[in-house]
Order: C-alpha cells, then sequence, then structure tokens
C-alpha cells in the first residue's frame, strides 16, 4: 500500500511539472465579436473562463516585435502567458511563478520578473529574473524545448531586510529596473526632518516609509534611489527618457498628494501633479516622452444635493463611496481624463463623460493622437486630442467582472487592450480583448 501511495505521489508530482513547463501551448481561442451596442468589431484573444488578466495599463503589453501580448491566466496558475495577436496561439512563457509586476522591454525580446525562490516561504530573499522570449517562441514552435534554465537567467537578488514589493519597472535604457522597498532600510535614508505618514482613508493603507531601489540588470548590483514617508505604489518609468521615475502614494483609494516623479539619481523628488483636497486624483499613466495621463474622478455626489452620481449601485462597480475618504470626487469641481506635462508642469482635462462615475483608467497613444479611458459601467471611451471629441468605442463588458478593463494603447496607437468579461457565463471571469481605433479616425488629417 505505501508502494502504491508513493508511486502514485510520483505520478501526480510528474503531472504538476509538466503542467508548469515553460514552452507549453494551448490551442487559439481566438474571436471576433460584434460590440452589441457600438457596433465595435472586438477580437478576443482569449474567449473561455480561465481567470485571464492583462499586464498593468502603466506597463507595456506587447513584445518588442509586435506580435504577442503577455498576461497571466488560470491556465498556468502563478506564471506568465503569451498571445499571438495575428494566430491566436496560447503559450507559457514562465516557469517558477512570479510576485508582482511583469516588465517587457520595448527593444528587446525579454521579459523581466521578480521571484520568491521558496514560495513555500515567507520573508526570503528575492529573484529578480529575466526571461529569453524570443528563444522561448521558437523553441516552443519547433516543439524542442529545453530546461527552464535555458530560457530563464537570474539577474540578482533582492535581500530580505529590504523587504521588497513586487512594483517594478524597468528603465527606458533596458539596463535597470526599479523596484518597492518598506521597513528599516527605507527609514535610513529618509530626510532627517521628515515625518511619518500615518494610515489614510477606510482601507488603512499608505503609512509609510517606503522606498525605492534599482537593480542592474547585467550584474545584479543594487543602488537606492529615494525614500518618502508614505507608502509607495504603482513604480513606472517614463519608457522614452531614462532615469524618470513616477510613482504614487497607495491607499487603495483617494490619497492626500496621489502623483510623484524622481530621478534615478534621487534627484528632483516633487508631486507630480500638486492635488486639493477636494481632487480625487489616481490611475496615472506616462503616455508621451512628456507626458502623464491621470484620472480626477468625478463619482461621488455633491454632499447635500440628494442627486446620485454614478446611478444605480451595482456590487463592486462603485467604489470609493465611503464618507471616511473626505471631501473629494465630486463634480462640485473640474474632473476628468487630465494630462499633465513633465516640463511645463501644466494641466489639462481633456475629456469627461457626462454623467456617472466619469473616466476612471485612462491611457493614451505614444504619438499624442489619442486617449482612453473606462468607467464604473466598464465601457469604453475613445478621445481625439487635437478635437477633444470623445467617442464610446465599447460596452457591456460587465461591471460584477472580477477586475476593470484598464485600457492600453499599442505602440503605434491604432489598438486598445483591454481585460472583459463580456463572453463570461459567470458575469465575472475575464478574457483578453483588442479594440480597433476605428478607420475613419485613423485617417483623419490635421
Amino acid at each position: 500500500m505505501k508502494k502504491l501511495i508513493a508511486a502514485l505521489s510520483i505520478c501526480v508530482a510528474l503531472a504538476l511539472t509538466t503542467q508548469a513547463q515553460i514552452g507549453r501551448r494551448f490551442p487559439s481561442e481566438k474571436k471576433i465579436v460584434k460590440d452589441p451596442v457600438t457596433g465595435t468589431m472586438l477580437t478576443f484573444l482569449t474567449s473561455t473562463p480561465a481567470g485571464d488578466a492583462k499586464i498593468y495599463q502603466t506597463h507595456p503589453q506587447w513584445t518588442s516585435d509586435g506580435q504577442w501580448l503577455v498576461f497571466r491566466s488560470g491556465r498556468a496558475r502563478n506564471e506568465a502567458l503569451a498571445v499571438n495577436e495575428k494566430t491566436g496561439d496560447i503559450v507559457q512563457v514562465t516557469e517558477g511563478g512570479y510576485t508582482g509586476m511583469l516588465n517587457l522591454a520595448r527593444k528587446s525580446m525579454k521579459l523581466y520578473l521578480m521571484r520568491n525562490p521558496n514560495p513555500g516561504a515567507r520573508g526570503g530573499d528575492l529573484q529578480i529574473v529575466e526571461v529569453d522570449l524570443a528563444k522561448v517562441f521558437a523553441n516552443s514552435k519547433a516543439g524542442k524545448m529545453q530546461p527552464a534554465a535555458t530560457y530563464q537567467r537570474v539577474c540578482g537578488i533582492v535581500p530580505a531586510n529590504l523587504r521588497a514589493g513586487g512594483d517594478m519597472a524597468l528603465d527606458a535604457n533596458e539596463d535597470v529596473l526599479y523596484f518597492r522597498i518598506a521597513g528599516p532600510e527605507a527609514a535610513k535614508h529618509l530626510a532627517p526632518d521628515a515625518k511619518l505618514e500615518p494610515a489614510f482613508g477606510p482601507r488603512h493603507m499608505g503609512a509609510g516609509p517606503a522606498g525605492l531601489m534599482s537593480m542592474n540588470v547585467k550584474d545584479g548590483s543594487l543602488k537606492y534611489v529615494v525614500s518618502v514617508p508614505f507608502q509607495i505604489g504603482h513604480v513606472q518609468v517614463n519608457p522614452w527618457v531614462p532615469g524618470e521615475i513616477i510613482f504614487c502614494w497607495e491607499t487603495g483609494g483617494k490619497s492626500p498628494q496621489r502623483t510623484w516623479t524622481v530621478m534615478a539619481d534621487g534627484t528632483g523628488l516633487r508631486p507630480l501633479y500638486p492635488e486639493a483636497p477636494y481632487e480625487w486624483v489616481t490611475h496615472e499613466a506616462v503616455i508621451t516622452k512628456d507626458e502623464v495621463a491621470i484620472a480626477i474622478m468625478g463619482h461621488r455626489p455633491i454632499p447635500g444635493t440628494g442627486k446620485t452620481t454614478v446611478g444605480t449601485p451595482v456590487a463592486g462597480a462603485n467604489p470609493g463611496q465611503e464618507a471616511d475618504w473626505g471631501p473629494s470626487g465630486t463634480r462640485e469641481k473640474p474632473t476628468g481624463l487630465g494630462i499633465v506635462n513633465l516640463r511645463t508642469r501644466e494641466m489639462v482635462i481633456i475629456g469627461q463623460t457626462p454623467s456617472g462615475s466619469g473616466l476612471w483608467h485612462v491611457n493614451g497613444s505614444g504619438d499624442g493622437r489619442w486617449a482612453v479611458g473606462d468607467d464604473f459601467s466598464r465601457s469604453i471611451y475613445l478621445i481625439d486630442r487635437h478635437t477633444r471629441e470623445m467617442l464610446m468605442l465599447s460596452t457591456g463588458h460587465k461591471p460584477t467582472a472580477t477586475d476593470h478593463p484598464h485600457p492600453t494603447f499599442s505602440p503605434d496607437g491604432t489598438r486598445i487592450e483591454i481585460e472583459s468579461a463580456m463572453l463570461s457565463a459567470d458575469n465575472k471571469s475575464m478574457n483578453i480583448c483588442i479594440i480597433p481605433v476605428p478607420e475613419s479616425w485613423l485617417k483623419r488629417k490635421y
């Protein structure tokens, strides 16, 4: 009996190993669906309820050759996958798991991630890993996969005492990764007169200190960037300007001062967009070499008016209504999709929905032509930055979905990637979806 149990255990272990292998292929699920409201033709690159999720909209989604989109999925839990936009082929591109943000290089077929080499243990050292995607795709297609170490290289070790988090971003030169840390090391680098910030808001998040460090992906060397007296989140870079970092004061909602920027040598630390107490600023994303898009939310009713801004509540769709967030997020003051110039520090609001929550997760094309945002209803709105015309591209992506659409432009500005529950029978499970910018808009001349 013991031998039988042992044999079964080996079989199970082998099966799990097989399931976790890098290069494993899945059949195409690509499907073209007409939006029943707007008529836009949507390309679903995944269409089964496997629990898919795109990379966050602050980071690149497409590989440098423009052919593959990287995402995560229940098909291979805690691993990254890639789907070919043309063929629909799906390939597992990591083995061994990861934590936090997936970082695609824009100039090379590389993927960078942070990993706990001992996932059963907490508080240990972390690895930063480089994945050779070109080799993975080629060998997977040929059916000649090698051991995972053939494709994955450990760039360096992040010591446990740094209490590093998964917020990480690849510099424009693609030689350095920036990541968030916390604890005593962050406190040690604070300015002597810095006052630690307490938790803010009903989620009891935002307390400091925190810091940013960098790792050189060639030799694994570590360098300190800066410390701040609050919790750091959403670490991202300017992909056109080496050494320029954007991050936020993370509270899980409204922050006293949400957006921040600093250079890699620790200089130039300042608020990106200095906000007033009545402004609810969120979901900043670098969109051009000089600009960052932000959402100034207009999702809460104005006190004393008896008017509800967001309409009929849907569970999970209308967050941020708690009184503890303070007097912010109403339309008593200007709200909408704002674009901040990193050089001149000027901000302009280029669009807002006439009702409902207003624009929520925002992005823009690198050529400066378009901006995009979603709202609490999970509708997607395109804005022509030259004319300020706004168009609902797609809707029906279900407020009950497990996450938000998080729209992100393709590098050439012709397509938008979202995650959507439109096809899900349970109204929750999401898929990877591509929305085209209308051909008539692409042909516009200014």
